[in-house]
């Protein structure tokens, strides 16, 4: 079964501070998918067991995976007698904060108990991808929604009309936990970096900005100039970095504004335009 796991960006995210008896943070964020997708070929197979192959050989293609561990715990769940197999081709780049690894695994989850037959409802679906990660149960509703809590309690909220955007990531990942640790510990940086925006009735913010710009000076300098792009109506970090957006006001000029900012920020820069929707 072929399907295909989209990217998402953080429209907004709010921070609003991290819970004594669990050690993770509350959040409400507006997430949106967007057209960029990593493509699976998922099976269920007779013979026990999990293949996994995965186009970037920097992945992991075992248990650490969580394409193989969606697989994993959708059938010791199910009590399925076989096994499954699973080809990934990625195009989400990792460490992005785009949501790449969550949605992979919600593409198993959702293409693993299509093919079984459906013996588990959407709600169940949502509650097993949770054990996955925060953001899986999003992947799975597939939807622009509010999200709350550690990010699995969603709201749907849809946008009043596709947005076109362009993705641009530096050649450095940022991992998760430490931006969220760093935004506990109270950094800051100034205040016109991280200042909400306002398109197409959208407040465009993300307290995590204020952590990780402090250390990655690159990412506040490519918001500032994408800012001063007349091209551009918003720009921002999605999650927890490295990866920003642009909101564009013409989809036309996306290519033209990507070779621009290569030039700027140096050709090891990745870009990918795209837009809000399925």
């Amino acid at each position: 079964m072929q399907v295909r796991a989209p990217a998402k960006i953080n429209l907004n995210l709010r921070v609003l501070g991290r819970r004594a008896d669990t050690g993770f943070h509350d959040i409400e964020t507006w997430m949106a998918p967007v057209t960029l997708a990593d493509d699976l070929r998922v099976d269920l197979s007779d013979t026990p067991g999990i293949q996994l192959t995965c186009s970037d050989s920097a992945l992991n293609a075992g248990s650490s995976n969580l394409a193989w561990r969606a697989a994993d715990l959708f059938l010791r769940v199910t009590a399925h007698p076989g096994g499954a197999t699973i080809e990934l081709r990625k195009h989400i780049p990792h460490g992005a904060g785009l949501g790449g690894g969550s949605s992979d695994a919600a593409a198993v989850l959702n293409a693993l108990n299509t093919l079984a037959k459906h013996p588990l409802s959407a709600d169940e679906l949502e509650t097993l991808g949770a054990q996955l990660g925060s953001d899986v149960p999003f992947f799975i509703r597939g939807i622009a929604a509010m999200a709350k809590g550690r990010g699995e309690i969603l709201t749907p909220a849809p946008l009043a009309h596709p947005l076109d955007l362009l993705l641009l990531k530096p050649p450095f990942t940022v991992e998760t936990a430490w931006a969220y640790r760093e935004w506990s510990a109270g950094n800051s940086c100034p205040a016109a970096w991280t200042a909400p925006q306002l398109a197409d009735g959208i407040e465009v913010f993300n307290d995590l900005e204020t952590p990780v710009f402090a250390k990655h000076l690159i990412l506040p300098a490519m918001k500032m100039w994408l800012l001063e792009h007349s091209l551009v109506s918003a720009a921002g970090m999605s999650g927890s970095g490295s990866c920003m957006f642009a909101i564009l006001r013409d989809a036309r000029g996306a290519d033209a504004l990507a070779a621009e900012a290569k030039a700027e920020f140096g050709m090891t820069l990745w870009t990918a335009a795209c837009r809000t929707g399925p």
